[in-house]
């Protein structure tokens, strides 16, 4: 249960006639989310300081073994003492209504700010990266394990980070609700012992922590989307997908999302590996400036609204922008930590950190096994084996060349128009007026995902699995073969390439209307285009599981300009 949770709430929410009015002596004032344990409120002390009180659900708080967890953790983070953290500041473990209350951070979730802004600048990670590392040096000090480090439970101060919730969910682990569908711990973010059930350690945190700062920096968990299965399959058994990841920071992920726990750096490492960054400096400070403007300006505008989002001002970035360090601001960045336009970053080479930092290679490990895991919000799936080829991983590595290798003078110089300007728009295709194919712009990334039976679907606009029926635009699946959407067209290309150009060709020349997954070998990709022409999507089989079983498939979606 997160303090101030995910930000999933616009700001506060007012009291429902069910919400109590006062809690251990503190008076609610506002709801600031809900979670899987129970409620947080908006509530203030005697002489009027605020604070983020959680009140457990009525199935924990009846439940003697989470009782006596609770007890415990509570106990355990009342001796943690960290600038990084959400300060413990009482607790009634033997009320009732068992209830917590931290320190009030009015600021948004780092989940919440990626969300809104997109991929925060490498100087920002960095600073990011040293202030959790110091919160996880206090959590660990007084022997607690986090446990579920995740963007949503780092909230951003204009002072710095703040980690909330260290220990806490460990309380639920008696709690015989465990195995009937609730989740302790988030997949994309754990580290592989976590995931298998084994015992955790602080260098699970750390793993944490490296999936934390690989998704703030990218936009993506390192570990890919879909599933919470799968994600939990390719945690265990892949390397982190680091590509979209800086060079200069790439190394250090690696290290911290090493596969055995051992290998893993210490948070004093890490600290120490951003203080010899050459965007930081040896004595780096959380003063104006750390943020990006479009950021600190919206919580300057925000200020005591607490911690969910935000009313931006009609200055701040694009959810889907990524703020640069260009963006004009009010004031300079301080002298003694540059914070350079981003043409002039230098990508640091490993040798600038005053220690190795080892990059972990694959080594034989445990033999692969399904993970089975309920998921909440869908079925519980167990993740097929990767393809033969190296799975996910191996999948991007060959899917990016395929733009690069277009042997298209004007493409290639569009495209780079289009990268000095800032923008993600892939122009494919040939130029206007050579024939009748048309740009098209990328919508997000691409995502994996995992249909258990044919009694799922694939919803091609929304990106997900849904129940059979129910998209308006889908991709279904039967025992052996994809079963396409009435009114689209769909094209099998020939070797395993094919982009929007390619697939406008295919379509209008060789359609299809039924696909075989034994026709994918190979990683042969596949396309259907929606029936107005202005969308498609490119297809990639992952993995078909026999007798019905579970089909995983990789899917880009383009859109005409």
């Amino acid at each position: 249960m997160s303090a101030q949770l995910s930000g999933a709430q616009p700001a506060h929410a007012a009291l429902t006639a069910d919400d109590p009015r006062e809690i251990g002596g503190y008076r609610l004032q506002a709801r600031l989310g809900s979670g899987g344990m129970g409620v947080v409120y908006l509530a203030h002390t005697p002489g009027g300081r605020p604070i983020a009180l959680k009140a457990v659900r009525e199935e924990f708080a009846g439940d003697p073994g989470f009782r006596l967890r609770f007890a415990q953790e509570v106990a355990s983070a009342e001796r943690i003492h960290g600038l990084f953290t959400a300060q413990v500041v009482a607790s009634g473990v033997d009320a009732p209504t068992p209830w917590l209350a931290t320190a009030y951070v009015p600021g948004p979730s780092l989940h919440e700010v990626v969300r809104r802004h997109g991929p925060l600048p490498e100087r920002t990670v960095l600073m990011l990266l040293a202030g959790v590392a110091e919160a996880l040096e206090a959590i660990h000090r007084a022997g607690v394990v986090h446990r579920d480090l995740k963007p949503a439970n780092v909230l951003i101060a204009e002072d710095g980070p703040r980690v909330i919730d260290f220990g806490i969910a460990r309380a639920a682990d008696a709690v015989a609700l465990t195995g009937t569908g609730l989740r302790i711990g988030t997949a994309a973010f754990m580290a592989p012992e976590q995931a298998l059930g084994g015992p955790v350690s602080p260098a699970t945190d750390v793993f944490a922590l490296g999936a934390l700062i690989a998704y703030v920096v990218s936009g993506e968990a390192p570990f890919g989307a879909g599933p919470e299965s799968a994600a939990l399959y390719r945690v265990v058994h892949e390397e982190p997908d680091l590509a979209r990841v800086p060079q200069g920071l790439r190394p250090l992920l690696a290290w911290c999302l090493a596969k055995r726990p051992e290998d893993r750096p210490a948070p004093a490492d890490l600290i120490a590996a951003v203080h010899a960054h050459p965007l930081v400096g040896p004595c780096p400070e959380f003063g104006e400036g750390w943020l990006p403007w479009s950021i600190s300006s919206e919580m300057a505008a925000g200020r005591g609204t607490g911690s969910g989002p935000v009313s931006a001002p009609s200055t701040a970035a694009p959810a889907h922008a990524r703020p640069t360090l260009a963006s004009p601001a009010p004031f300079p960045a301080p002298a003694a930590v540059p914070f350079p336009a981003p043409a002039a970053i230098p990508t640091p080479a490993p040798a600038a950190v005053p220690f190795p930092i080892p990059v972990p290679t694959a080594g034989p490990g445990p033999a692969p096994v399904p993970v089975s895991v309920p998921d909440p919000g869908g079925p519980g799936v167990a993740e097929p084996p990767a393809r033969t080829g190296g799975g996910r991983a191996a999948a991007s590595s060959r899917r990016a060349p395929r733009r690069r290798r277009r042997p298209v003078v004007w493409l290639l110089a569009a495209c780079a128009a289009v990268a000095a300007a800032g923008g993600a728009v892939y122009l494919l295709g040939p130029p206007p007026g050579a024939g009748r194919d048309a740009a098209y712009a990328r919508v997000g990334q691409e995502v994996a995902l995992t249909a258990p039976d044919d009694s799922y679907e694939f919803d091609l606009r929304a990106r997900k699995v849904v129940p059979a029926d129910t998209a308006d635009w889908y991709l279904a699946r039967d025992r052996s073969e994809f079963v396409l959407p009435e009114d689209s067209d769909a094209y099998v290309a020939d070797g395993d390439e094919l982009g929007p150009a390619a697939c406008v060709r295919g379509v209008d020349t060789e359609p299809v209307t039924r696909i075989a997954f034994a026709d994918l070998a190979d990683e042969r990709p596949f396309c259907i285009r929606g029936a107005d022409g202005r969308d498609l999507v490119v297809v990639w089989l992952v993995e078909a599981g026999a007798d019905g079983g579970p089909v995983t498939a990789a899917f880009e979606h383009y859109r005409r300009e």
